[in-house]
């Protein structure tokens, strides 16, 4: 079974003290104490970061690590993914983090992992990186298209709902045929697909609707 967990939102990095989203990711494992590696690239491997990932994890039900590239923690970047059960990966810079990957080949091990039955986890740049494209935000610059790694079909716009100039630009790219068709995640939601089929959305917080849109050329965005 192939899964992706893409989170528009949320999760130990943004909401510390909500583990909802966290704790489904964990759920879906079949193993009682799954291996879990996060994967920080976007954010520069950054140790702060690094450390909220265990403050969030290490009580958990759980085997928590991390892959940094920066300070490579491994000797076989191959061996160190596939042994392990979840990869999550962490927001940041996307562009960053598809270069990195590519030098390092991790783009292609990751394919590899998804394919095997690993879970592929993420927010943000971490969701944004699991579908065929995504609309990024670069500091101090214009949100653009930028592609992933083609594991899910469509496009894909995290915090769809957090930040303002997200969701206008989302539907005009789209509406513009600049970007395919896809989903805008709001935060503290999270779309679990399933073989490549969207399976359920996830919500760590009351609201009003699924959490999500479903944007299409020609049409409004209409929530699902």
């Amino acid at each position: 079974m192939r899964q992706v967990i893409a989170l528009g939102g949320g999760g130990f990095s943004m909401e510390p003290n909500n583990p909802t989203l966290d704790d489904y990711i964990l759920a879906q494992a079949t193993k009682p104490k799954p291996k879990i590696c996060f994967i920080p690239t976007a954010g520069g491997d950054q140790d702060g970061y690094i450390a909220r990932f265990y403050r969030a994890f290490i009580e958990k039900s759980c085997i928590p690590t991390h892959l940094s590239l920066f300070d490579a923690n491994f000797t076989d970047l191959e061996a160190f993914v596939l042994e392990q059960d979840i990869v999550y990966v962490g927001g940041g810079s996307t562009r960053n983090m598809m270069v990195l990957w590519k030098e390092w080949g991790l783009d292609v091990i990751l394919v590899q992992a998804y394919q095997k039955g690993l879970i592929c986890a993420g927010l943000s740049a971490g969701a944004i990186c699991w579908f065929e494209q995504g609309l990024t935000d670069p500091l101090n610059g214009p949100l653009y298209p930028i592609n992933g790694l083609g594991l899910l079909k469509g496009s894909v716009c995290p915090h769809y709902d957090g930040e303002a100039k997200r969701l206008p630009a989302y539907e005009r790219f789209i509406h513009e045929g600049k970007m395919i068709e896809g989903y805008g995640i709001n935060d503290g939601t999270a779309l679990h697909f399933i073989d490549e089929n969207l399976h359920q959305s996830i919500q760590s917080i009351n609201r009003s609707g699924a959490g999500y849109e479903r944007v299409r050329r020609g049409t409004e965005g209409a929530e699902a």
